[in-house]
């Protein structure tokens, strides 16, 4: 009796144990898909993501159904001991798919010993529309004259609002903006040191749905050259870099290194921030007519003036000087060339205390070494409102403005931005032209 007893103890602790580990893992894998919804291409990439941490991941299949067809788009066996997978698949293996609703049925099971050792299966059904076509692209702008270093505009219509949409050349890419309707607008430069064989503009489309669109335009590249300068570093100057410079590049070890340090990697530096406020921008025009400039201001340096700099008789460095410097009297008041926000007011290295507002439409003005800001991130402010007085911080030899223009982050040309006519005909007539042949719906 006591024999039987036992026997029958250790027969319940067998099946509690087995009935653990049975029960133990009960739920099929976690699946998720990206995107989980809405329109997709055959030339997309779809993400998918799996994860059981009990018994590990055995398999996944992908099937699309349409029509009361079923066609199968994505398969694989998984080692034991793997618990999560990351796995991207492309729809144009559905052969057979036609445009349309579709359904995607994702299924995964795991090593569970759970139904007789057939695993825990997890299913999701998931609902797209196929859509292969590109979008339809058509430019409504069709004069597009552009000097080397200046700015073009392009007005066009994209059919469906796109994922990603603006003008590609070379390895540049520029937003556009989405002004109303169907009616998009991308500001876009001619980088002053682009080889001209590399500049061919052309309008990019990408849809929800992955499909890629490119559309060429009309355009007429004008020639410009630029000045060159030779500059000679007085020690006066250098000293009075190595005092500004000198907590940032603590192992220089002489104020001609300073300058060197700040003149090149202090420069790139800038320039990366110029890029990144570049993307703060509003889609639409903040600004109204012809930009203004420094009042009772002479120019002293121009846009991108080749600079060498010697000392003591020696080239020391080369670089390129990116905006206009202008001067009047010392400490005087600097208004905003327009209408805008913004989008930074701090210390930016070369350029000192530096003020920079945004126009709308990746269109940007910058004013450097400056001695007071008056303004702060987040502000509006009108044409015409001070932001601040002219100074010499940063690499400035004197008192004066350097007042530069950028659309999306790459410098351009500020000439052309205090011309009206070159304004009206070049960037506000097309804007108005769209908003008269194309009323919003």
């Amino acid at each position: 009796m006591k024999t039987s007893a036992i026997f029958g103890a250790i027969v319940l602790v067998v099946l509690i144990v087995a009935g653990f580990f049975y029960l133990k893992d009960i739920s099929g894998p976690q699946i998720i898909l990206t995107p989980g919804s809405g329109a997709v291409s055959g030339r997309l990439d779809v993400a998918m993501s799996l994860k059981d941490t009990g018994s590990g991941l055995k398999n996944v299949t992908v099937e699309a159904q349409q029509g009361g067809e079923t066609f199968p788009v994505f398969s694989r066996q998984y080692p034991p001991k793997t618990t999560s997978a990351r796995e991207t698949f492309k729809l144009s293996t559905a052969q057979g798919l036609k445009e349309g609703p579709f359904k995607l049925v994702v299924s995964s099971t795991d090593r569970a010993v759970y139904h007789f050792g057939a695993g825990n299966r997890a299913v999701e059904n998931l609902d797209y529309t196929y859509m292969n076509k590109p979008p339809a692209v058509t430019a409504l702008s069709t004069a597009h004259n552009i000097a080397r270093g200046g700015v073009g505009l392009v007005v066009y219509t994209v059919n469906r609002e796109p994922a990603k949409t603006g003008v590609v050349f070379a390895d540049r890419f520029y937003p556009g903006h989405h002004q109303f309707g169907e009616v998009y607008a991308c500001l876009f430069p001619f980088p002053y040191d682009m080889n001209e064989a590399s500049f061919i503009p052309k309008i990019l489309a990408v849809d929800r749905a992955g499909n890629e669109r490119l559309t060429g335009i009309y355009f007429h590249v004008i020639p410009k050259s630029f000045p060159r300068d030779h500059l000679e570093l007085p020690d006066s100057f250098l000293d009075k870099v190595a005092a500004e410079f000198k907590d940032k590049f603590p192992e220089a070890k002489t104020p001609l290194e300073v300058f060197l340090k700040a003149n090149r990697d202090l420069r790139a530096h800038d320039l990366k921030i110029l890029a990144d406020c570049g993307k703060k921008t509003s889609p639409a025009p903040l600004w109204e007519g012809v930009f203004l400039r420094l009042p009772n201001s002479a120019p002293k340096g121009t846009f991108a003036q080749a600079r060498d700099y010697f000392y003591h008789g020696q080239l020391v460095d080369h670089q390129t000087h990116l905006g206009i410097d202008l001067a009047a009297l010392a400490h005087a008041p600097v208004p905003a060339a327009n209408s805008g926000k913004v989008v930074y007011a701090d210390d930016l290295g070369i350029y000192g205390q530096c003020v920079i507002i945004d126009h709308g439409m990746g269109l940007q003005t910058l004013y450097g070494h400056l001695s007071r800001i008056d303004v702060k991130a987040g502000d509006e402010v009108k044409k015409g409102q001070p932001i601040g007085t002219t100074g010499d911080t940063g690499l400035a030899g004197g008192d004066h403005l350097h007042f530069g223009v950028a659309v999306s982050g790459e410098q351009v040309n500020p000439i052309e931005w205090w011309d009206p006519s070159w304004i009206r005909n070049n960037i506000t007539g097309k804007l108005d032209s769209a908003k008269k042949t194309n009323p919003a719906k």
